[in-house]
């Protein structure tokens, strides 16, 4: 029996990367999916294959930094098959820029891209999940969630955001059963380098080595729509880069040592 059967799966930034990968997992589940990004050439392929599969497939293009617009985003993707089960919080953009650098217009594209359109969308959605006493929010947050980065202040205050405030939505909706699922990446072989953001707002352009030498999407996928299947509270995603993790949690004197010793490209 499909996993998703019937079940409507919304994912922002799924025309490429972890986002991509996932929403093929779905589909293969016959999830009813609905996809979000920027790109609406890059999202019709991925909705295309999504069909082949055999699901249902929407698509609804859009730029989550603007998040005036994000209200009627949330009413058109209701509309599409009658209500969402599962909203994956998967868009997000990355930085490269010094702290005393990068501008205030740049950090703040940043956070409303990364935690504000999240939270944004899932105040909207959280009404039509209560009435039905279900519900499941995937958040793609990242190791630098867990502890600052170089060259990623903002990006990494964004990360840390998430888990602070959807671990509290988690909490306090616990026994309504929505359900938070964390999602914890390291170093995962995607263009999320590329398109990153520098001090002056330019594009990265650039394929982070570290980046390069990730695990796949397809692999991080399969982790990933395993753990929203089985609501699991939190999963790291990644290679030897998630020992960083334990390393803050357990040696928070080396953790500071060592992130002064990474290698930013």
């Amino acid at each position: 029996m499909a996993k998703f059967n019937n079940k409507t799966v919304w994912i922002t930034g799924a025309s490429s990367g972890i986002g991509e990968a996932c929403a093929y997992l779905f589909a293969k589940e016959k999830a009813n999916l609905i996809l979000t990004a920027t790109r609406i050439d890059a999202l019709t392929v991925t909705q295309n294959k999504c069909i082949e599969f055999g699901a249902k497939c929407s698509i609804l293009p859009y730029d989550l930094s603007d998040l005036d617009g994000i209200p009627v985003l949330v009413e058109e993707a209701i509309k599409c098959f009658g209500g969402i089960d599962v909203l994956f919080n998967n868009a997000g953009i990355s930085q490269r820029g010094l702290s005393g650098e990068t501008t205030f217009e740049v950090e703040r594209k940043i956070m409303d891209v990364n935690f504000f359109a999240p939270v944004l969308i899932t105040k909207l959605l959280l009404p039509g999940m209560l009435i039905k006493k279900n519900g499941t929010i995937a958040v793609t947050s990242s190791i630098a969630g867990k502890f600052g980065f170089p060259l990623r202040s903002s990006y990494s205050a964004s990360k840390h955001a998430l888990y602070g405030y959807f671990e509290t939505l988690q909490a306090e909706y616990y026994n309504n059963n929505i359900r938070v699922v964390m999602i914890c990446p390291g170093r995962v072989n995607t263009n999320i380098s590329m398109n990153a953001l520098e001090k002056d707002g330019k594009q990265h352009g650039i394929l982070d080595k570290g980046q390069a030498g990730g695990i796949s999407p397809d692999k991080a996928a399969k982790k990933i729509v395993n753990a929203i299947y089985h609501q699991k509270p939190e999963i790291l995603v990644g290679g030897k880069e998630l020992l960083m993790v334990y390393i803050k949690r357990f040696l928070p004197f080396l953790s500071r040592m060592l992130v002064r010793k990474i290698k930013t490209t």
